[in-house]
């Protein structure tokens, strides 16, 4: 086998292709979260620290809001949890503070779309 020899090291590339990029910094709004959520399917609690707390009807889906960050989770913000079944585990996730509100909906709405009434 032969390899041919590498003249530079390093990678070959064009100056558009490292232009830089802007992306989605910063807590945002809340409300693009909780928006998603209809009274008549979830409960919704809101705690003395202001922590909101929402779950689902039958208690398998639950999502938490913490302004100020989790009691006990360093930079914790936002915990969305799905029970699992007898048969298939549950799944958690979370979310620092910071984390662009738009991006935790939309993990949350899609969570949301797999659900289905029984």
């Amino acid at each position: 086998m032969t390899v041919a020899p590498v003249s530079r090291p390093g990678f070959s590339t064009t100056s558009d292709a490292l232009r830089l990029r802007e992306w989605s910094l910063g807590p945002g709004q809340p409300s693009e979260v909780m928006d998603l959520f209809a009274a008549d399917d979830f409960h919704f609690v809101v705690d003395d620290r202001g922590d909101v707390h929402l779950a689902s009807a039958d208690g398998r889906f639950y999502l938490g809001w913490y302004p100020n960050g989790r009691l006990g989770r360093e930079g914790e913000g936002w915990k969305l949890a799905v029970t699992g079944t007898a048969n298939a585990r549950g799944y958690e996730v979370s979310f620092d503070r910071e984390t662009p509100a738009d991006i935790v909906a939309a993990a949350v709405a899609r969570a949301l779309e797999t659900s289905r009434r029984l």
